[in-house]
């Protein structure tokens, strides 16, 4: 039997308003795969890049930050995003951070300072469903999602009203951005930072990332704002190129895109990727790979394409090209 890569719809699941008008894509992509995946008893061969990939046009922009410290500039460019100076209403979700208050109010300074208007919206799951916080969020120019841990993002907005309501936001023309774990759930699929090894019983806690392999990183479903990707972050400096490897390998149809520290990726309503930041992001496209048959012990791929792009370099996730800056 063919084994098809796991297809993690989350941005369905969150957004049952929007499942109708994707479900048709999403099956024909699958069946795409299916058709295409025939290939030699030692491989998969893929589709190619624009076959594998649907591009999704919304009235919004993402600024996906990998981590780190943010320059003045690239938080200017949010403010300004979400409306500018005077015009900017924007909700800072915290809840990824141990210390939720502390990192609302600290990144509420820092927006209000550059003439913003902010308002923290620290809730748990059961209050992720109220009226009241749906309303609050409806005024939102932009949503700013702090670092921390991801699990605790999905564990208290995910499948709820609040993120239903982001996801409409977005759509209007909302800007949505994050940091680290607020990167991480941007995603459909979502790395949790949890990995499994051979003999060990439940995900493990690590972050050393000392081999390519399947079944070796744990993937939970995302907050689906960039469709048909994989979001990692600290990924230069923090050496997880493994992991992502290990991802996307498995599951060629997702790019994976490594973000790193002080860099932002922004996605436009065009479905374009431009590199903002002093760092870079590399985009890892096995989308027209040959890969190892599931039965065989090694996970290996050839014709793997990477992108390595510093700022200012740009990326047409459809298409697979990029161009660097001049």
């Amino acid at each position: 039997m063919l084994e098809l890569p796991a297809l993690v719809t989350a941005r369905d699941r969150h957004s049952p308003g929007l499942a109708n008008q994707h479900m048709e894509r999403r099956l024909t992509a699958a069946l795409i795969l299916a058709v295409f995946g025939c290939a030699p008893a030692t491989s998969l061969r893929f589709a190619t890049p624009r076959d594998a990939v649907v591009s999704t046009i919304s009235g919004g922009t993402l600024l996906i930050v990998g981590g780190g410290s943010q320059s003045s500039d690239l938080v200017r460019h949010f403010v300004d995003l979400a409306g500018g100076p005077g015009k900017a209403h924007i909700a800072i979700l915290p809840m990824a951070s141990s210390n939720a208050v502390a990192t609302g109010a600290e990144k509420k300074a820092q927006l209000d300072s550059l003439g913003a208007s902010t308002f923290v919206v620290s809730i748990t799951r059961a209050e992720a469903d109220r009226d009241s916080v749906v309303m609050l969020l409806r005024m939102a120019t932009g949503i700013w999602f702090s670092g921390g841990d991801q699990s605790r993002l999905t564990a208290a907005l995910g499948g709820s009203a609040a993120l239903r309501e982001i996801h409409e936001r977005y759509e209007a023309g909302a800007v949505v951005g994050g940091t680290s774990a607020g990167a991480a759930v941007m995603s459909d699929s979502m790395i949790t930072g949890n990995q499994f090894y051979p003999g060990v019983a439940g995900p493990v806690d690590s972050s050393s990332y000392s081999r390519i392999a399947r079944r070796a990183i744990e993937i939970v479903p995302g907050f689906g704002f960039l469709p048909n990707a994989i979001v990692d972050q600290h990924f230069i400096r923090r050496q997880r190129a493994n992991r992502l490897f290990s991802v996307v390998l498995e599951r060629p149809a997702f790019l994976g895109v490594g973000i790193d520290e002080g860099t932002a990726l922004k996605v436009t309503g065009d479905g374009k990727w431009t590199v903002l930041g002093r760092g870079t992001v590399m985009v890892l496209d096995a989308r027209a790979s040959r890969i190892t048959l599931p039965s065989q012990p090694a996970l290996g791929a050839t014709d793997v394409k990477v992108s390595v792009l510093p700022a200012g370099s740009t990326f047409d996730p459809e298409t697979g090209r990029g161009s660097l800056p001049q």
